[in-house]
């Protein structure tokens, strides 16, 4: 009955023994005071047992990557450093992860690839889970425009704004399977929190927050609306959702839904206000754009923001409370920023081949992805990627080579 027990910082092991090795130490399996006489019974289905997987002692990380020149793909295991072929999505211009499947966005539809790398956290301990890479297929929407997923159930709205509900766990065997749709039209992604679903629902300028239980059924509407939506995170806090004058934070507790505003504090001009957000999976500290020569720092706990000026932005991201803020610069390099004083403190070399673009081009080609221990940043042109411990003065740890150009890419295993 494996499982590993939440700390703060896991520093990743290198060898594949350690992090492969499946741990003989149980945990509680509800607190019905049956744990240990299941744990000595072989019948007994150990807890956390997910057939056709490995349980291992540490994050299991893979990188999912695609070049949107020809719509190769290949899956990067961080442990192993090896390196998958999968199949080819032409015409993939966006890549998106719930930590398990990678999407595949392109204008007629979206692929779907099961990485094999996922976990499930239980609160007081998490268990990290690898498997085989699978294709799963494609999802029946045409040009889907956003999917979130929780355990159980994948949200999918199409760009008209109709959503379809996906069984999750059938896609875990490798089927794609619509259960229901959503009424009425939304504005953004819906997305699975607490056993329902969030959405906003009105136009582009203006929207209010509705709450669907897991039927489609709309159980309740806090009385919040956002202007010009954009952008949504999952919190250990609640789901936020990004408005004009700053964001919303939706929450429930035992079926009754709340929104509370986090206002800016300050009129921010529309080019500066936060399109979309980055943030480390479990983190409640939020990254965005603020213009092209500014990060947007939202801490979810305190309902602030910061504002923290910067060179010009290629992408974000920090891994939460303590860490500092990681910033692509046009000049290539990655540079590291305190969030309280907004100074920088660290910097790589160089790592863009090619580095002199403006901020402007950022719509594709550069990511930074972060977990409890390292970041990631893509090298599209110089097909490769780095790997970086942002907890000692962005050193770079290791360099995967690649035989693409890996414009999009994101982590699972998280």
């Amino acid at each position: 009955m494996p499982h590993t027990v939440r700390s703060r910082t896991t520093p990743r092991v290198l060898t594949a023994l350690a992090l492969t090795a499946l741990l003989a130490t149980g945990c509680a399996d509800g607190g019905d005071g049956d744990g240990a006489r299941s744990a000595a019974t072989p019948s007994a289905t150990p807890h956390g047992y997910v057939e056709g997987a490995k349980e291992a002692a540490e994050q299991q990380s893979r990188l999912l990557l695609g070049d949107p020149s020809n719509g190769a793909s290949r899956v990067l295991d961080l442990v192993s450093g090896e390196v998958s072929e999968t199949a080819k999505t032409p015409g993939a211009s966006r890549l998106g992860t719930d930590g398990r499947f990678g999407f595949f966005h392109t204008d007629g539809g979206t692929h779907v690839l099961d990485s094999g790398a996922w976990m499930v956290d239980h609160g007081d301990h998490v268990h990290y889970y690898r498997a085989a890479i699978r294709d799963v297929g494609d999802l029946p929407s045409g040009g889907a425009a956003e999917i979130r997923s929780d355990a159980t159930v994948t949200a999918v709205t199409d760009r008209n704004g109709r959503t379809g509900l996906y069984d999750r766990t059938r896609l875990e065997k490798g089927k794609v399977e619509q259960v229901r749709a959503l009424p009425g039209k939304h504005t953004g992604a819906v997305v699975p929190h607490e056993e329902h679903l969030i959405a906003l629902t009105g136009d582009e300028d203006r929207a209010k927050v509705t709450v669907y239980d897991r039927r489609g059924k709309a159980v309740a509407s806090p009385d919040a609306e956002c202007e010009r939506p954009r952008g949504d995170a999952v919190t250990r806090r609640g789901v936020v959702l990004g408005c004009a004058d700053g964001a919303l934070l939706v929450d429930g507790d035992d079926g009754r839904f709340t929104a509370e505003r986090i206002p800016y504090g300050e009129d921010v001009p529309e080019p500066e206000q936060a399109p979309a957000f980055r943030h480390r999976a479990g983190s409640d500290t939020l990254t965005a754009p603020a213009g092209d020569r500014a990060v947007w720092v939202l801490d979810v706990g305190e309902r602030t923001w910061t504002r923290v000026g910067t060179g010009p932005v290629l992408a974000a991201n920090t891994a939460g409370e303590g860490s500092p803020l990681l910033v692509l610069e046009t000049d290539g390099a990655l540079h590291g920023y305190d969030v309280a004083t907004g100074e920088q403190i660290s910097r790589t070399k160089p790592l863009l081949t090619g580095a002199d673009r403006t901020a402007s081009e950022d719509a594709t080609g550069q990511a930074i992805e972060v977990d409890r221990s390292r970041a990631y940043v893509n090298d599209p042109a110089g097909k490769r990627v780095y790997e970086i411990d942002y907890n000692d003065s962005l050193r770079v740890a290791r360099t995967f080579d690649l035989d693409i150009e890996p414009g999009l890419m994101a982590e699972t295993g998280r």
